[in-house]
């Protein structure tokens, strides 16, 4: 028998940025900071990412790319990575995404890869926490709970177990 079913999930979206809380604006203006330090001369598209951990810091990562496609690293794995290399205790609680090209912020707010959703799920899995996704552009702000929503049928250590006879 088949069976249809349905994914569905919700999220905030904000116009303005005086609407979001004090915690989230200093986490967008952090990951607009470090869309500015990304190193994009390829594509052109700078992305910044900022992680809060549950302590209150802010770790920030950003596009880095290179000649050799595809040697280089999204934003958000940047961020991720920095914060379990530096503060492997302190679990991420928030992770900001902010994109621009050449002439500012984009309009649109980006949204993760692939790659840097199954990250972004590793790392829920691995701290027990869920992130919350913040998608910052020029014109609106999305909030998203935890990547489960971005990536519902997630490959994770469970597809991992063997059952030999």
């Amino acid at each position: 028998m088949i069976e249809t079913k349905n994914i569905s999930f919700s999220y905030q979206e904000f116009e303005l940025p005086e609407e979001l809380n004090p915690d989230d604006s200093e986490l967008v203006l952090a990951a607009r900071e470090a869309a500015s330090n990304a190193y994009a001369p390829y594509s052109k598209f700078r992305v910044g990412a900022a992680v809060r951990l549950e302590s209150g810091i802010i770790v920030r990562g950003a596009n880095v790319e290179n000649a050799a496609f595809p040697s280089g690293i999204c934003a958000e794995r940047s961020a991720l990575s920095y914060s379990i290399s530096n503060h492997p205790d302190d679990k991420p609680i928030a992770i900001c995404i902010a994109s621009m090209r050449k002439d500012g912020i984009t309009y649109e707010p980006p949204s993760p890869c692939g790659n840097c959703r199954q990250v972004i799920a590793e790392e829920e899995s691995r701290t027990g926490n869920k992130i919350r996704i913040i998608l910052s552009g020029k014109n609106k702000t999305i909030i998203i709970d935890s990547i489960i929503c971005l990536l519902p049928l997630q490959f994770n250590k469970e597809n991992l177990k063997v059952n030999l006879p």
